[in-house]
Order: structure tokens, then C-alpha cells, then sequence
């Protein structure tokens, strides 16, 4: 199934980062705080202005952003985790040195 956002919606899938155990203590995944970065899955056309132009979005398909822990709407799309968010919930775009 392919899901376009509309607007200026953005379709993320969080990264989880890799779990290190220190002294055997093992947390639940209900007490994990959700992962800040994920990458851009889709991206909506833009933001229509009064004056009937479009805005384009800022990020691309395939970036890395950053976005608040509870920022947008968590949906699953052929059992993955998904979240679609509006463009001004994305905090920032992180770039590999």
C-alpha cells in the first residue's frame, strides 16, 4: 500500500537506536521514550497560500530529521510503525559530516 501525504504533511519511520544494557537491567519497551530522529518516507506536494501557490516542503524524501517526542500522528501501514507529521512539527534536518 503507498500512502501520499497531503499538504504539507511529511511521512516519517522513527529510528530506533541500538539498546545497550548496562549492569543487567533489562527496560520494558512501554518505558522506552520514543526515538527523536527518523527518516522521511513521503513528503505532500506543499502548504496552498491564500493566493492559490503552493509552498513547497522543505525536506526530501530519504532525509534524516529530528522531531519532538510526541510530534504527530503514529499510524501502521502493513504492520511498520509510521508517523505523519506536519512540516513545522520537523525541529531539523541532520546532515553526515
Amino acid at each position: 500500500m503507498k500512502v501520499h501525504p497531503l499538504a504539507d504533511r511529511v511521512l516519517l519511520r522513527r529510528i530506533e537506536e541500538e539498546e545497550q544494557v548496562r549492569g543487567g537491567i533489562i527496560i520494558p519497551d512501554t518505558a522506552k521514550e520514543k526515538p527523536l530522529e527518523a527518516e522521511v518516507i513521503g513528503v505532500g506536494p506543499g502548504k496552498l497560500t491564500d493566493r492559490g501557490k503552493r509552498t513547497p516542503v522543505a525536506v526530501e524524501t530519504g532525509s534524516r530529521v529530528l522531531i519532538g517526542q510526541y510530534a504527530g500522528t503514529e499510524v501502521e501501514i502493513d504492520g511498520e510503525e509510521y508517523v505523519i507529521v506536519q512540516e513545522e512539527d520537523v525541529l531539523g534536518i541532520l546532515e553526515s559530516k
